[in-house]
């Protein structure tokens, strides 16, 4: 028997006693998104909408083929101290609603996946931004990463330090260079280039993350249990309502590493992709671990050969169970609004926002649903 016990996300179903008022909302919000296409084709831009193919599979994830747009969060796989579990479901929830709001509005998957992980580092209960864990000299680095489905551009920052949202400034290293990723030095003076403000590197760290440093630091802790019960980063993926696919990934890093250790997370393929043709994966866990077996790049491999997000997910994560022993999670959509929060850890907070739904989780097999407009 393998040593790892595996845990799995809940498996939602559709009711067929919701088929009726679904096909509603999903017509009527069709019915605007067709109004909004108009619209921007009488500007003369293009939309774009994927085939929906004919595959109806019961184990979709909580969707209507079809029902766009669709955003996923995740505030990290590991296991999270009880009494820090609803401020974590609390951020994941306010994240969705704050990316969902921008898919509302007709704005990009680019721009939701942003918003959405900027809410994540803004807040301290995360690894990323505000909040993030301190490397071995008791100083924040961080990296993140950006990808755009439509056109496969991406960029990075990875050893950044003094910048409160590293996924914006990943974003202007897509937008602004030809180059995919910028590091430390040279990562922050392009942000000062770019008129991105620094802040003190102290106003980055929380008292719960200089404790849990100092408790690291101790002769008896052991580093290999610290990164492997406590793993951090944030991220999300979405499709916006003209089909387009984007994702996002920002972290911390790994407790106590050592400086200017980069991890997963600024590596395209390993902390984050997305592909119009397939759809968006942002992961979660060991960083060694996940780029060992590149997981994003695995698990849209497998969805681009005909996998449903739940199960090119969960084949992704076995294999880097069983390869390198590795244990983590991911948030994936593809171009149907079709979705799945899957992990390997103790708990992932996440939350999916879709049709005027808010779904959300912490435990293996946990799914509470609520309307999007309940602020609770």
């Amino acid at each position: 028997m393998n040593r790892f016990q595996w845990r799995e996300s809940v498996q939602p179903h559709l009711p067929d006693s919701d088929q009726s008022g679904a096909s509603e909302h999903c017509s009527a919000y069709m019915a605007q998104s067709k109004r909004r296409r108009g619209r921007r084709e009488g500007d003369g831009r293009k939309s774009y909408r994927p085939s929906l193919g004919k595959e109806r599979s019961k184990r979709l994830s909580l969707c209507l083929i079809g029902m766009l747009p669709v955003l996923v969060v995740h505030g990290g796989a590991g296991q999270i101290p009880k009494e820090r579990v609803e401020m974590a479901s609390a951020g994941v929830r306010g994240a969705a609603r704050a990316g969902y709001a921008v898919l509302q509005g007709g704005r990009s998957s680019m721009d939701a996946v942003v918003e959405a992980v900027t809410n994540l580092e803004n807040n301290p209960s995360f690894n990323a931004g505000y909040g993030s864990v301190l490397n071995v000299k008791g100083e924040v680095e961080m990296d993140a990463i950006v990808m755009d489905g439509r056109t496969l551009a991406s960029g990075a920052v990875s050893a950044v330090r003094n910048i409160a949202n590293p996924i914006q400034l990943a974003r202007l290293v897509m937008e602004q260079t030809s180059h995919l990723c910028l590091t430390a030095g040279g990562a922050g003076q392009f942000a000062r280039a770019m008129g991105m403000p620094e802040v003190p590197g102290d106003s980055l760290i929380t008292e719960y993350a200089r404790m849990r440093w100092k408790k690291n630091l101790a002769p008896n802790a052991n580093p290999v249990e610290s990164q492997m019960g406590k793993m951090g980063t944030v991220g999300a993926v979405a499709v916006d309502e003209d089909g387009n696919i984007a994702c996002a990934t920002s972290t911390g890093g790994m407790l106590n590493k050592m400086e200017g250790r980069v991890g997963d997370t600024a590596c395209i393929g390993c902390g984050g992709y997305a592909d119009n043709r397939a759809g968006a994966v942002s992961p979660t866990g060991h960083g060694e671990a996940i780029m060992k077996v590149t997981l994003a790049r695995l698990i849209l491999f497998h969805m681009a050969q005909g996998m449903s997000p739940e199960e090119a997910s969960d084949l992704g994560l076995a294999t880097m169970k069983e390869r390198v022993e590795g244990l983590g999670g991911v948030v994936t959509v593809d171009p149907q609004g079709r979705w799945a929060a899957r992990f390997t850890s103790t708990q992932m907070a996440w939350a999916a926002a879709q049709g005027g739904t808010l779904h959300f989780g912490v435990f293996s097999g946990e799914d509470v649903t609520q309307d999007i407009g309940d602020p609770s």
